[in-house]
């Protein structure tokens, strides 16, 4: 029997997910971004299990059989950081160049403050991601 998954996409309020952020900076950076890429992207902010706020949706399917649904971009506040889910993202070096202050790790762009980047490279790298990720797993 196929292992379910964690992370999927729930009722949950955004907005009171946000509310237990502690770190107050931290929060309106969060919910700066949320904004920003929502309106960028007409997708509504939706939470994803307990801590990920995730913007649109795709299905994935593995030759192992295991299967689901994911966000198409995601974001959450972290203990150390800001975490921005996003695929591909590492293989953009010129754009990663220009975005300002991060991390990267996996499909992860960590960031601690809004004021260390810039967000117009952020929104590229949200598109760049949702591209690769809708022409890699097209809706049926």
């Amino acid at each position: 029997m196929a292992k379910e998954n964690k992370t999927t996409e729930n009722k949950n309020s955004v907005e009171a997910f946000l509310k237990k952020t502690k770190d107050k900076q931290k929060r309106e950076d969060c919910e700066a971004l949320i904004k920003l890429i929502s309106k960028h992207t007409k997708f509504e902010a939706k939470m994803w299990g307990t801590a990920i706020v995730g913007f649109g949706s795709y299905h994935y399917k593995y030759e192992s059989g295991r299967e689901g649904d994911a966000p198409l971009v995601g974001i959450s506040p972290r203990a150390n950081a800001i975490v921005l889910y996003l695929c591909n993202a590492k293989s953009e070096t010129e754009l990663l160049k220009k975005l300002g202050k991060h991390k990267l790790g996996g499909g992860c762009l960590y960031i601690k403050t809004i004021m260390d980047i810039d967000t117009k490279i952020v929104l590229k790298l949200v598109d760049i991601s949702i591209k690769h990720l809708t022409k890699l797993y097209p809706k049926k």
